[in-house]
């Protein structure tokens, strides 16, 4: 694993963050539109000061965040030259013990489905749109009390 330093963000990174973001989706979320990119490009910007947003550092640069509003988490975000590499998986970990028991994530992603079942979350719930109405179906997810209880993440 890389040698990440976990930082809180404040207003210096947001736009680093938020071209991390782009960098992720742009990797990821084959299905959304570049017209959509652009669009929630700056709702996710901002939104980090209204979140208890936090990012993995290495070498100088921010290599993967999240935001944490109460009880769920927000965004979780990947710089795809970190992909695989445990930065999602420890800022899951930081994200749970710090209350952390809700994601949603867009059905169409299966790869962060996946990544979200690996560590225990379970789908609860499924809408047909996104929070702005956009037609990307999200599914809720909510951690499984077997993991909780183990305190595997």
């Amino acid at each position: 694993m890389p040698d990440f330093t976990i930082k809180r963000a404040d207003a210096s990174v947001y736009d680093d963050l938020a071209e991390l973001w782009e960098r992720s989706v742009m990797a990821t979320h084959h299905f959304v539109s570049e017209e959509d990119i652009v669009f929630f490009r700056s709702v996710v910007r901002d939104g980090f000061a209204a979140l208890d947003t936090r990012y993995l550092e290495c070498d100088g640069h921010p290599a993967a965040f999240m935001a944490i509003g109460g009880d769920k988490v927000e965004m979780l975000f990947v710089d795809p030259a970190y992909f695989g590499l445990g930065a999602g998986s420890l800022l899951m970990r930081i994200a749970v013990e710090a209350g952390a028991r809700y994601v949603d994530v867009n059905e169409q992603n299966h790869g962060a489905r996946a990544f979200y079942e690996h560590l225990g979350f379970e789908t609860v719930s499924r809408d047909e749109t996104d929070d702005s109405g956009r037609e990307y179906p999200v599914l809720h997810m909510a951690l499984g009390d077997g993991l909780r209880q183990a305190g595997e993440i």
